[in-house]
């Protein structure tokens, strides 16, 4: 159900079964009022209803990639031609495929100011955190560190000087890789009509790094370079990180590094073409930060159904036609009250 009516009427529909767990003692709420309640709730106490929910269900494992990004909500604008929108930043646990959590960015602000939030409210100790260009923040960088995590981050022209001194480092490291102590990995990879060639480079010689000091945990550097062959056409991407992880491998960083899409293909991406999010138009009060947050929870409890291939699309449409798959999915965490 993508919107309150749809709400309502799916709840018209499903009354009798409603009813062997609910009171209802007034009966279905209308769309009215379920609007209204969404638009009421205070998102900070959902959220963290959610964050506890997540912690009791999932495990992270040490070391897993923790990726964090944000989404705008295309249509939570409040007039016609405002560029006023909702803009979540969530963070993705790639090994166990879930929502951990997420936070609003404030009005006239970014990311910049949302991740030191979000990473306060999650428990990643032992996990590598991994986040684009955006969030290559020294104090970032030091609040994963403060929460026992390991940070990838991605270097770009934001921080101009740090870029500028990494892509040189890189530069004498290919000259010379026994001098430097380069570790390096090669993945090739064929399919839909085209062919990638990963090779990644890392090495710990950090020492021209200006105010290393600044950024803290900082001992590792990364460089992966990304060739792509498409109808005979040949294309090449260099991009740069900087890593807590001591001495970290080629091959690790290669990973983790392609782990970090996982936000876009398996999070991102599914709530766009999947529960429509860009078209919803829930945004009264507080609405359109806690359907985000509804859907996170949608999404997490269909991808945790076993003994099933069906995709997210069809796990959705199952549990509207089917009651028993549907009670698979309320009950996908049986030891969760």
């Amino acid at each position: 159900a993508d919107s309150f009516c749809a709400i309502e009427t799916f709840g018209r529909a499903r009354e009798s079964w409603l009813r062997t767990f609910l009171g209802l003692r007034h009966g279905i709420p209308t769309h009215d009022t379920i609007g209204r309640v969404l638009a009421a709730l205070d998102p900070q106490a959902l959220g963290e209803a959610f964050r506890q929910w997540v912690a009791a269900v999932a495990r992270l494992t040490q070391g897993e990639v923790v990726a964090i990004d944000g989404k705008t909500l295309r249509r939570s604008f409040l007039e016609a031609g405002s560029s006023v929108f909702v803009h979540m930043v969530s963070a993705w646990a790639t090994n166990n495929g879930v929502v951990l959590g997420q936070v609003k960015t404030e009005e006239k602000s970014n990311e910049i100011t949302a991740i030191p939030r979000l990473l306060k409210l999650l428990n990643i100790k032992g996990c590598l955190v991994t986040i684009d260009a955006m969030g290559c923040q020294k104090q970032i960088s030091a609040d994963i560190q403060e929460a026992g995590a390991n940070y990838l981050l991605a270097v770009k022209d934001n921080q101009p000087t740090l870029s500028a001194e990494v892509t040189a480092i890189f530069e004498h490291c290919r000259r010379e890789p026994a001098a430097f102590g380069v570790d390096f990995n090669e993945t090739h990879n064929t399919g839909h009509g085209r062919t990638e060639i990963r090779r990644c480079w890392t090495t710990n010689m950090v020492e021209s790094v200006s105010h290393l000091e600044e950024w803290k945990g900082l001992q590792s550097l990364v460089m992966i370079e990304a060739e792509r062959t498409v109808a005979g056409k040949t294309s090449t991407e260099h991009r740069y990180y900087i890593s807590s992880c001591k001495s970290i491998s080629a091959q690790s960083a290669l990973q983790a590094a392609r782990k970090h899409w996982g936000i876009e293909n398996e999070l991102h991406w599914v709530l766009d073409v999947v529960f429509r999010e860009d078209d919803c138009r829930v945004r009264a009060g507080n609405a359109a930060e806690n359907f985000a947050v509804m859907r996170h929870l949608s999404l997490n409890l269909l991808k945790s159904v076993k003994n099933t291939k069906l995709s997210i699309k069809l796990r959705r449409m199952s549990a509207a036609w089917d009651q028993e798959f549907l009670m698979r999915v309320l009950t996908a965490y049986p030891d969760v009250g």
